[in-house]
């Protein structure tokens, strides 16, 4: 490689990026970036900007202010011009609210403040940072999207501080959406020595944490579970157990629904988390197929089922992908709230153990009571499954009566 070209190689994001800053898979229209302060989101977005430049694209840079998108986007320690080739610096034309490449790249600016200052601009691609700190998100980013309309392939790069907000829970259910999680401590080589210690210190375990290190989408008003509860609840996997089952909420239509698969155990007064392997797209045989293969997996003594959304289908399915155990079907009499309140019950009693890093299923959790429209589909499975472990006859204790 020439002088130049080497340069380029050893500031491109892509050599010097962690595994959590790339593509989970290649064929994507939207990349949502989650993740904390200083977890390397604006890093990322700047990098990928660069490398879109470098191919001539014309592209949009939406901030939340004009300020933002100049002193953090480009002019900060991890924006486009310290990313930026010293071959390639973009020199920015304030008059004009853009940037622009000697190779006839440009990035135009665009405020969230200013829905309407996205109306008839077109482009390529774009990068949209800190979209749950936008005074419209979802109204903005449909703007923004509609401008989206050159080339063979537009892409949008979303990069935030999640937030619990309508937009966001809407965004993450869309259609090739591909998500990256980043918390923090996945930069901490990059972070002042003692800042992450010193603020796990402060913080560690409460809401606050959750939200702006760990990158997750914490609970909102009315919430039944709390990022505290959840944050004290993880610990170890014990050797055995008394019961262990797997529950399965099916989806509403034959493809696209998400279906909930969530494995638990008990073991005394305690239930264990174990795995959540709910998938989203396949067909019915898919998703009974993988019920079938965690219950294996985990030496399940029953799969729990909710029937109804076509019951006797979903007994059928589940039967013909050969279980290793019963099969019991379970039909919701009350509201998803009503049914929840015992099991988040559990978790502040500290009787409820989580035997891993469940982020979304945990955000499935603190949505509940919250009024979000999407099905819970994760939730609903845990769930199902403490209920039959901890709280329905399964789960009880023998005991002896005196008369």
């Amino acid at each position: 490689m020439t002088p130049g070209e080497t340069e380029v190689f050893h500031k491109s994001w892509r050599t010097r990026a962690n595994p959590a800053q790339h593509e989970p898979r290649p064929d994507w229209s939207t990349w949502l970036a989650l993740g904390g302060r200083g977890s390397g989101k604006t890093w990322l977005g700047a990098g990928w900007t660069v490398e879109q430049a470098l191919d001539g694209r014309r592209i949009a840079l939406v901030g939340a202010s004009f300020d933002q998108i100049r002193e953090v986007m480009i002019e900060g320690p991890s924006g486009i011009r310290a990313l930026s080739p010293q071959n390639f610096r973009p020199r920015y034309e304030k008059a004009r609210r853009r940037i622009v490449w000697r190779n006839g790249a440009k990035a135009y600016c665009f405020s969230a403040e200013n829905l309407d200052s996205l109306r008839g601009p077109q482009f390529e691609v774009a990068w949209a940072d800190e979209f749950c700190a936008w005074p419209r998100p979802a109204e903005t980013l449909a703007m923004l999207r509609l401008g989206l309309r050159l080339g063979d392939d537009p892409r949008l790069l979303v990069s935030t501080t999640p937030r619990p907000i309508a937009a966001l829970r809407a965004l993450l259910k869309e259609p090739r959406m591909v998500e990256s999680r980043l918390p923090t401590l996945t930069n901490a080589h990059n972070l002042s020595p003692g800042f992450l210690t010193h603020l796990e210190g402060l913080y560690g375990g409460t809401r606050l944490a959750a939200q702006e290190l760990d990158g997750l989408i914490v609970e909102g008003e009315g919430a039944l579970w709390r990022a505290e509860d959840l944050a004290r609840c993880r610990g170890a996997r014990p050797p055995g157990f008394d019961r262990v089952v797997v529950a399965v909420d099916p989806p509403a239509t034959a493809g696209g629904d998400a279906c909930g698969i969530v494995a638990a155990g008990r073991l005394g007064d305690r239930a264990f988390v174990l795995a959540d392997e709910t998938v989203q797209g396949l067909t019915p045989r898919g998703w009974a197929l993988r019920a079938v293969d965690l219950a294996r997996e985990v030496g399940a003594c029953a799969i729990v089922a909710e029937g109804n959304q076509g019951g006797d289908m979903v007994r059928s399915v589940l039967a013909g992908a050969d279980p290793p155990c019963l099969v019991r079907m379970v039909h919701a009499r009350y509201s998803k709230r009503a049914r929840a309140e015992p099991v988040a019950a559990l978790y502040e009693q500290g009787r409820v153990i989580h035997c891993g890093a469940f982020p979304a299923l945990e955000e499935e959790l603190m949505a509940l009571g919250c009024g979000a429209r999407e099905s819970p589909d994760r939730a609903d499975a845990l769930v199902w499954a403490l209920t039959d472990l901890m709280l329905g006859r399964a789960g009880r204790e023998p005991r002896v009566r005196v008369l």
